[in-house]
């Protein structure tokens, strides 16, 4: 049976689906209030993996911030570190640390810095920023949990653009000899990274393609599509003997009108005007 068919079968409640809207509203107007006060940050590729986000650390991942370090827990490496936001405000939203920590980004003695790290804030279990690195940090994360027989997944969120690296494909091919069905990887394909449009930078041809080609089982989704985004988790974890990705289809900046596309926001913070516009469509959308 296909996976589209069987996604068919999976009962989602709409209780469900909108308690995870609530969140995932709350969770960008927490990125977009943080970068503004910060007047730094990444807010573009934030934005685009609110759905994502939301999904893994409010229904899917087995986390307990009471106990950070559970070596059952499952694992959440955000390879494209410069896009924190999105990460600080899942963890303190799930009660890692203090919400108002939050206004701490990138401050000098903040536990939040511009890209996550492991050894200074609760909740982050890699440190990331040097594109292509999460990614092969999650393979050895995903071998360890299964000599271990830890019954555990590891998720690890790419860019598109990040797959410019050699390293993220070495990785695949990695995770593809030791089977590694624990391992899911999730690609924020927004098309835009922060030079420009990634079909002008570099070329990425058909992810979807590519990854299968290496041997993953792939499939493609809308990335702010949360009834979507779970059953595909779900159903991708009773696929067994090999590695999964999702090429979650986004929207830079999505949210935010002004932002949607445009590249120029990838790593700037709204002035008073715009955070104020912003505020106000988050909250009507």
């Amino acid at each position: 049976m296909s996976l589209m068919r069987r996604k068919r079968e999976v009962e989602i409640t709409r209780e469900r689906v909108n308690y995870l809207k609530r969140k995932a509203k709350e969770m960008r107007k927490k990125i977009v209030t943080m970068i503004y006060e910060a007047q730094s940050g990444h807010p573009g590729g934030s934005l685009s993996a609110v759905e994502l986000v939301t999904v893994l650390y409010f229904d899917q991942m087995r986390v307990n911030p009471n106990n950070p370090k559970s070596e059952n827990r499952d694992r959440f490496i955000l390879s494209k570190g410069h896009a924190c936001p999105v990460l600080y405000t899942a963890l303190a939203m799930k009660g890692f640390f203090p919400l108002e920590e939050l206004s701490t980004l990138r401050k000098f003695h903040s536990r939040l810095q511009g890209h996550p790290d492991m050894n200074k804030t609760p909740g982050v279990d890699m440190s990331s920023g040097s594109l292509g690195q999460g990614f092969s940090c999650a393979v050895g994360m995903a071998i360890a949990a299964k000599r271990d027989n830890r019954g555990l997944y590891v998720y690890v969120l790419v860019g598109d653009g990040e797959c410019n690296e050699g390293q993220i494909w070495e990785a695949a091919q990695t995770a593809v000899k030791y089977r590694l069905d624990n391992l899911i990887v999730i690609v924020d394909n927004n098309n835009l990274q922060n030079d420009g449009p990634c079909e002008e930078i570099m070329p990425l041809l058909s992810l979807k393609d590519k990854f299968s080609a290496f041997g993953f089982y792939t499939v493609e989704i809308d990335g702010h599509n949360i009834e979507e985004i779970i059953t595909t988790f779900e159903e991708l974890k009773k696929i067994h003997g090999k590695p999964k990705c999702i090429i979650a289809k986004t929207v830079k900046g999505k949210g935010v009108s002004f932002m949607e596309n445009v590249v120029e926001w990838h790593g700037k913070a709204p002035n008073e005007q715009q955070y104020e516009q912003a505020i106000k469509e988050i909250e009507g959308a």
